[in-house]
This record gives structure tokens, C-alpha cells and sequence, in this order.
């Protein structure tokens, strides 16, 4: 359920009502090891180990939250303000593609035919070449680092634009979406919602697939980011191993600098806000503000501000805003919804974020709009997936789909050793 803030107060209750529960500390440190509190996940490690001085299985996740903290510590010792772009001195003209490279061509600009080839290259299990990586990643990075932070769509007569939530990696579900919907064209635009990587064990081929139709079709297909777009989860939850089993280290890099250039929100029509986690501790803050918002000063959330709210928040049944359920960020009542709805003019804020067991859910008094594209997350949840259409007259229309068969690779293959089988 993801609900690992709940989960570390109820052990920490456990630990307060006796102190000598083990397996509260080992779901407190296991908790806290998925929302990267890796520091106060090693001290809870170190007391399962002094009170279970055989469990094999503790002794394991010490040494590697240990590594995580060091690594961690060793990052931020040698981060510096200026630091140089991962593209610096990648001279794709220079780069030669393999003689025995059997795809499509791909030469100055993106076409439908490369997509094509690509995506049936990927079904097969079979990779492109590391040049066509590098081009795509810094292609599309130019483009939406040049888009705003909050990026404006108004829907033409005859043209339809599809809200997407969460994919983690998940191809042959994306692949399912195009089946049923129509592939991403001129006239029908498509807004993917954050979170494309980690978890799953195909988010090279998803995010690759994403980013190749965002370059042939800059001004009609959206990329949002999400709380998976960002450093500290992609180490944990697969994307970086999957980048370095899969291609190299600096592919990684550069997926990093394009994921910090994602625009956060997209206002569709006016009417409809658009962002991957939910709404702001503060009533004052509206959609001026997140236009005024330069995300190109700060690459990753960090652990407050708008960027972060933008990327973490949920919503609750009851008013008021409360503490997280997942332990990062915060929770929003319907009253913070209707507010920020009226004062900014909107009919409804579209999010995903979160699993929705039918994909999508609407609440808040139907202003507030979950969509969640990942069915059978994790190949253990059971949900739907679903998607939104939007036409030119702006009415809302909600499609579920089933999970379809992919290879027997499992979830979070690439995930960071040692540390994904407790959750």
C-alpha cells in the first residue's frame, strides 16, 4: 500500500509500548529504507542485529544501508553549484553505430518510422544503439528544458488529448494504452503524469518510447515530472541499475539532467491543473506562482517547497491538511482543493501518484482527479490501469484497461541490491 510513514509510526508505538519488539524495529527500519531514510534505517538495523544476533537476513540489509549512507554522504561532499552537464563533450557526430545494427536509421529528426521500428525492437528484447540513446536524451532535453514550468494546452476542435498517470516501467502496458487509444499523432495529443521509470523492469524502453514521440511531436505530446524523476528514488527503485545493466552509467546521467528539466504541471484549457503528486501547505500559493517557479535553479526536489509539494502530495477525505501516510511531504482535504479551485478558476486538479484500484478515483466533491496507468502494479496489486480523454469541449472521459502478459522478467530487477525484498 506505499503507506510507509503509517507504517513507521505504528512500529515506533510498538517500540514505545516494548522496547524489546524485534520485528517492530525490522518494519521501522524497512519503512524507513523505502522513503530513503537511510540513516534512520541503519539504526534500527543495528538494533535487530544486537537483539537477533543470527538473523543472516538483518546482517545483510546493515551492510547495505550502510553502503547507501556512505555513498550517499560521499555524493554530497563532492556536489558542487556549478557542477558540469552530463552532455558536456558528447560528440554524437563522431559516434559510429555499430556495423551490425539491424534498425532503422535514425539521422537528424525523429520519424514515425524509427518509433515504429523501435518499439518493435524493444518487444523482441533487443536494445538500440547507444548513439540513438544519446541523441534522443539530449534532443529532448533542449525541448522541454525551453518549455515553462507550468506548460499551457488548449484542445482544438477535432484533436483529443489523453491523461496518462504512472507507468514505472511498465512497456507492454504502455503499448496497451496505444492499442486501445490510437498511437500519439498531431491531432491527438497525449500528457504523460509523471513517475515512467523505476519499478518496473522495462524503464529504458519506456521512458526511450516517451521521449522519441515528444521529439517527433513537441508541440501536442507532454511529459510531466514526477517524484520518480529524480536522483535518490531512481537509485533505490531500479532505474539507475537498469540504465547501467542495460546500456551505461552515463546514459543514467543524462536521463537525470533531462528528468531536472521536465516542466511540473500542465493547465489544460484553463481548467484542468495537471501535476503528478497534489496540492500546498500554504493557501496562498496559486498557478502564478508555479508560472514564476524557475525549476532549472534546483535539479531535485529536496525535502520542502513547492517543487517538492508538487511531487509528493496526497489527498485525504477529511479538511485540513495532515501528516503523509507515505512519510514524505503531506496530505490535503477537500476544503484545500476547493479553495485552490476557485481561486484559480478550475474546474478540477488532475494527479496520479497513487494506485487506484479501478486506475482512476474521483473525490473532493469531483475535484480532485487520480489517474493511475500501471495495472497489476508491481505484478502483485490486481488494479486497473486507466487513462482520461479530453476533447475540445473539455468533458472528462475515463477508460480502464487490464494488464497484459510481458516477459518473465519481474519487478524492480534493477532495483538496489539486497534492500527491495523487505518491501
Amino acid at each position: 500500500m506505499e503507506m510507509y510513514g503509517l507504517a513507521v509510526a505504528d512500529a515506533s508505538k510498538a517500540i514505545e509500548l516494548d522496547p524489546s519488539n524485534v520485528k517492530a524495529y525490522y518494519r521501522r527500519a524497512s519503512a524507513n529504507t523505502a522513503i530513503l531514510h537511510h540513516r534512520e534505517a541503519l539504526r534500527d538495523w543495528r538494533v535487530v542485529i544486537k537483539k537477533s544476533p543470527n538473523d543472516q537476513v538483518a546482517k545483510i540489509r546493515v551492510a547495505e544501508c550502510d553502503r547507501i549512507v556512505k555513498r550517499d554522504a560521499f555524493l554530497k561532499a563532492i556536489e558542487v553549484e556549478d557542477a558540469p552537464s552530463a552532455f558536456e563533450g558528447l560528440d554524437l557526430d563522431s559516434m559510429v553505430v555499430e556495423a551490425n545494427y539491424d534498425g532503422v536509421r535514425l539521422e537528424k529528426e525523429m520519424t514515425q518510422e524509427f518509433i515504429e521500428d523501435m518499439i518493435q525492437r524493444f518487444k523482441d528484447g533487443k536494445k538500440i544503439t547507444r548513439k540513438y540513446v544519446f541523441q534522443i536524451i539530449l534532443a529532448v532535453r533542449d525541448i522541454v528544458y525551453a518549455e515553462p514550468t507550468m506548460v499551457e494546452v488548449d484542445i482544438e476542435s477535432d484533436h483529443m488529448l489523453t491523461v496518462c498517470g504512472d507507468t514505472h516501467g511498465q512497456f507492454f502496458d504502455l503499448l496497451e494504452i496505444f492499442r486501445l487509444n490510437g498511437f500519439p499523432s498531431a491531432t491527438h495529443s497525449y500528457l504523460f503524469n509523471g513517475d515512467f521509470v523505476d519499478r518496473g523492469s522495462w524503464s529504458t524502453e519506456v521512458a526511450l518510447t516517451l521521449y522519441a514521440y515528444k521529439w517527433l511531436y513537441p508541440k501536442s505530446f507532454f511529459l510531466n515530472r514526477g517524484n520518480h524523476e529524480t536522483d535518490d528514488m531512481n537509485r533505490m527503485y531500479g532505474f539507475e541499475g537498469e540504465c547501467r545493466a542495460k546500456y551505461t552509467e552515463r546514459v543514467f546521467k543524462l536521463f537525470s539532467e533531462s528528468f531536472s528539466a521536465l516542466p511540473l504541471a500542465t493547465l489544460i484549457g484553463k481548467r484542468f491543473f495537471v501535476l503528478h503528486g497534489g496540492l500546498f501547505s500554504d493557501d496562498a500559493v496559486s498557478l502564478d506562482d508555479i508560472r514564476k517557479l524557475d525549476r532549472h535553479k534546483q535539479r531535485q526536489p529536496g525535502q520542502s517547497g513547492l517543487m517538492m509539494e508538487m511531487l509528493w502530495t496526497d489527498p485525504q477525505p477529511t479538511p485540513g491538511r495532515g501528516p503523509s501516510k507515505r512519510g514524505v511531504g503531506m496530505q490535503f482535504g477537500p476544503d484545500v482543493t476547493k479553495q485552490f479551485c476557485e481561486s484559480n478558476g478550475l474546474e478540477a486538479i488532475i494527479r496520479s501518484h497513487e494506485v487506484r484500484m479501478d486506475g482512476y478515483e474521483v473525490e473532493h466533491d469531483g475535484r480532485c482527479i487520480t489517474v493511475f496507468s500501471a495495472p497489476h502494479y508491481c505484478d502483485s496489486t490486481g488494479n486497473k490501469g486507466a487513462f482520461i480523454n479530453i476533447g475540445s469541449e473539455y468533458k472528462l472521459a475515463y477508460t480502464q484497461f487490464e494488464a497484459v502478459p510481458h516477459p518473465a522478467v519481474k519487478p524492480m530487477a534493477y532495483a538496489a541490491n539486497g534492500l527491495m525484498g523487505l518491501i
